[in-house]
């Protein structure tokens, strides 16, 4: 999972990208980088590491220009090299840099075909390069008279047809504009907003509205499944839908943990999604477990604080803060390792034990992916006096790797694969398990627009709304397993005119 953010303006875009960046800091943790357009130069600067670590002061005042994109990287191969930090640039045609956030799942096919066919050379092991380089290869074959607005979506078009997976893109071209597009399912998300001032009108493109917010940009819409829009250099917006576009099927985890909840994605609301989730959550405990004697419900903070206090309120038992989180340390989630993701647990969070002791206790959240984290929380809670631990998620049991975008690749890294959820209940030690079903996670979020006949749902239900080739399952567990990650970092950032 990745945040990514594009800005037409009429003034300087550096400052407004970077404030962006760090609102959209919780979708990557691992690179950060910013381009810009000054003239036909383009500036880039990246580099590993959080936003505030990875710009100095003194490059920011370099990156000049009104246009320009930036990125925030969460790697799910593990890769922490500083070279497949984003936007990526290429130099043909006109000069083109891009920052993606999903997935290709046939991004193999595509590198050799690139080779093969297109000749163009990729220098990374990114499947966002891979993107570049079929978008450049499409914008090329339009021919020198071209790149009007028709022609740049006619090449978005052509990508469409070539690249199978997730995908919401920003790319600025030289001396033309940034094109923003989404893959034909919808599966990652992307807003457009506008922003009048004093010197006209300017637009954004981001992966989450609270982006836009923070900016005091207008949130127009969400883009559509395969919907293309570019924006001139002149500030003028064009749009295009695709033929290629699918019903929409916006990715369900996104609601579940990955969005801010301030966000609005595909027009639900985030908040008012999770709030319901743990509404169900408490009619599925009433009418399962009538008799329940939990004294007290306790979330893991941060994401599973919205579910929790209305679960609390249904089940008319109080709700109380037993967990201090510390704000330094990252989201586990989407930390490279499984050393690393138990290692941070205890750093980042300390029981209070007047909320635990001698009490039975019903801790809450957002899901349960690997079960590290949730084991280790289980005994904090046992260690603060707990005299019985309950444990509920607010999402199904997670069985099936997730092939766009999100660090579920390998099955054998999954609590809930293979296992009956009583035996998930006796391998995280708690007294007692409940998940959400299903039905009622679609349901908590397809009710903040019932228009959505849909969502990807592949982690839970193991049904893939692109097809899965034969093997392709097999491959991605081997490169993208907690033993692919371990890999040597290299820090640091460097500012490039091309």
């Amino acid at each position: 999972m990745c945040g990514i953010i594009g800005i037409v303006g009429k003034q300087a875009v550096t400052p407004s990208i970077y404030d962006a960046l760090t609102i959209l800091q919780h979708r990557g943790q691992d690179a950060a980088g910013i381009a810009t357009l000054d003239g036909h130069k383009i500036n880039l600067f990246k580099g590993n590491g959080l936003v505030r670590d990875v710009f100095p002061s003194s490059s920011l005042v370099k990156l000049k220009g009104e246009v320009g994109i930036g990125h925030v990287r969460y790697p799910t191969a593990g890769s922490d090299n500083f070279d497949e930090a984003q936007p990526f640039y290429v130099n043909s045609p006109y000069g083109i840099v891009l920052g993606h956030n999903g997935n290709l799942i046939n991004a193999a096919e595509l590198k050799k075909e690139l080779f093969d066919s297109d000749r163009r050379h990729l220098n990374t092991e990114s499947d966002s390069e891979v993107l570049l380089n079929v978008l450049a290869h499409e914008l090329h074959n339009i021919g020198p008279a071209g790149m009007k607005p028709a022609d740049v979506f006619r090449a978005v078009d052509g990508l469409h047809q070539r690249c199978k997976g997730a995908y919401s893109v920003i790319a600025m071209i030289s001396g033309k504009g940034v094109l923003g597009f989404r893959d034909p399912h919808g599966i990652r998300p992307a807003v457009l907003g506008f922003r009048d001032t004093d010197k006209g009108r300017e637009y954004a493109i981001a992966s989450e509205s609270v982006a836009l917010d923070v900016l005091d940009f207008t949130l127009m819409r969400d883009l559509k499944p395969g919907e293309a829009v570019f924006i001139t250099l002149d500030g003028k917006l064009h749009t295009h839908e695709s033929p290629h576009a699918e019903p929409a099927s916006p990715c369900i985890f996104e609601y579940v943990y990955f969005a801010r909840p301030d966000s609005m994605l595909d027009d639900i609301s985030v908040y008012k999604a999770r709030l319901r989730m743990g509404q169900a959550l408490a009619r599925r405990i009433l009418r399962e477990w009538p008799d329940h004697d939990i004294d007290v419900v306790i979330p893991v903070p941060d994401t599973s604080r919205t579910s929790a206090l209305p679960l609390a309120y249904d089940l008319e038992v109080k709700y109380r803060e037993g967990f201090i989180k510390n704000r330094y340390i990252g989201r586990t989630f989407i930390m490279p390792g499984q050393e690393q993701r138990k290692r941070s647990v205890r750093q980042k969070l300390n029981a209070i034990e007047l909320e635990f002791r001698n009490k039975n206790v019903l801790l809450v959240d957002d899901s349960i992916v690997r079960g590290t984290t949730s084991r280790q929380i289980i005994q904090m809670a046992r260690d603060a006096g707990a005299r019985k631990v309950y444990f509920a998620s607010a999402s199904p049991p997670v069985r099936y790797p997730n092939i766009y975008g999100i660090d579920m690749p390998a099955p054998s890294e999954l609590i809930a694969s293979g296992r009956q959820e009583k035996e998930i209940e006796q391998v995280l030690g708690a007294d007692r398990l409940i998940y959400q079903g299903l039905d009622d996670l679609i349901d908590a979020c397809q009710e903040g627009n019932t228009g959505i006949s849909r969502f990807d749902t592949s982690c839970f239900s193991g049904e893939y709304v692109t097809g899965v080739k034969e093997g392709y399952l097999e491959e991605l567990q081997l490169r993208r397993s907690d033993m692919a990650k371990l890999k040597n970092s290299r820090r640091g950032g460097t500012l490039l005119a091309v």
